[in-house]
């Protein structure tokens, strides 16, 4: 498992439902495929992914290890190491995977991001058995590789690495550490004064932002419930901090606040009239909801489940990479980034009506171009005739 096999021509997989419309392609960089070559249950497994696509199958179908493979390539992208961004790395060997003749043991996962570079295709190879390193990497764009590499001696910390140069040389070799992505090292490495190096930047930073734009999100009602300290106003994976949330959106921006409120109430039993956080004697913040009827406002601690996350999901589609607890990448305008939402278990706790509203919510911002959802689902009738929806089966 010296380096991963190079992407096939051919989609293996699921065929997915396809969107009512073919969505363009847009400059903005971002995620268009994710592969599973060899990573937990899945072997040989290519997922294709819309704008807004849901992941649907049964309990143990690895909707969930999809999700997972997709932000630990977004958490290497933002240079994390291995072992941030594979904590448990022995459960991403297949179950089938034997031991080489050296005893090593790995996965190998890749995925596509599309731009002004046109796709541009990443697939790295881990070992896990006998230590963690990454082992082979390849980064190629038009059929051309512009970075490859592979473990030479197991005795150093290194990988040997080529890039494509186009000047003097065709490439340019030298070691890369073994526990980060090479990719997202590439800017710091490659001059640019050439055509060719030009191109392995353009890649390389393409990919790098598409993977970075990546947001986790698994609203966690019980955390949602408690008061929380003023803070910076950014909402965590979690969703825990709500409240300091809304206090920004809704002094900041009046109008997408109003377009909370709206979604907020086809999801939330009884009259809705507002978003509200208020500040107790202790000068926390206590997220509420305004009903309207000159009585107090509801205290999000009396919602239910399903209401909070609704509200939460609700929250993270309608606002963007400012409000998100994601690293941005800086040097590009935010009007060229797209993010990439994902959400495991897009209808827990949700009922048939919540999730339906919901999924209309996402497919109507994803149509926008600055937003981009991936989810999973157990029951795909739940937003069948929502359109703008594309959903893969898994385990079928």
């Amino acid at each position: 498992m010296h380096a991963p096999p190079p992407p096939a021509d051919a989609r293996v997989g699921p065929t997915p439902v396809p969107a009512s419309t073919a969505a363009p392609v847009s400059f903005r960089p971002h995620v268009t495929e994710l592969r599973l070559s060899a990573y937990a249950g899945h072997r040989r497994l290519t997922l294709p992914l819309d704008r807004f696509t849901l992941l649907a199958g049964p309990s143990g179908s690895g909707k969930s290890r999809a999700l997972e493979a997709c932000a630990a390539l977004a958490r290497l992208a933002a240079g994390d190491d291995l072992a941030e961004a594979f904590p448990a790395p022995a459960t991403c060997v297949p179950r089938s995977a034997r031991p080489d003749a050296q005893q090593r043991r790995g996965f190998r996962i890749g995925c596509t991001a599309d731009g002004p570079a046109g796709p541009v295709h990443l697939d790295v190879a881990v070992q896990v058995e006998p230590e963690l390193r990454l082992v082979g990497e390849r980064l190629t764009s038009g059929g051309l590789p512009l970075l490859q590499s592979a473990l030479r001696d197991p005795g150093r910390r290194t990988v040997q690495a080529a890039w494509h140069t186009a000047g003097a040389a065709a490439v340019t070799r030298g070691p890369l550490p073994d526990d980060r992505l090479g990719t997202a090292l590439l800017p710091l490495r490659v001059a640019g004064g050439t055509d060719g190096q030009r191109r392995v930047l353009a890649a390389a930073e393409q990919m790098v932002v598409a993977l970075r734009s990546v947001f986790p999100c698994d609203p966690r009602p019980e955390r949602m419930r408690a008061p929380v300290e003023p803070g910076a106003g950014r909402l965590l994976s979690g969703c825990d901090n709500l409240a300091d949330v809304l206090a920004r959106t809704r002094e900041e921006c009046g109008q997408r606040h109003a377009l909370l409120v709206a979604a907020v109430r086809a999801g939330l039993a009884g009259t809705v009239t507002g978003l509200r956080a208020e500040s107790g004697e202790d000068g926390r913040l206590r997220a509420c909801v305004d009903r309207g009827d000159g009585s107090p406002p509801t205290p999000l601690e009396l919602l239910g489940d399903g209401e909070l996350r609704h509200l939460a999901l609700a929250l993270v589609l309608l606002t963007g990479p400012g409000v998100l607890e994601v690293d941005p990448v800086g040097e590009v305008p935010a009007a060229l980034q797209c993010l990439t939402v994902l959400a495991d278990d897009l209808d827990r706790s949700l009922d048939p009506r919540q999730t339906r509203e919901l999924a209309r919510l996402a497919a109507r911002m994803c149509e926008r171009g600055h937003i981009r959802l991936l989810g999973a689902l157990s029951d795909a009738s739940r937003v069948a005739g929502v359109e703008g929806v594309t959903v893969v089966h898994l385990g079928a």
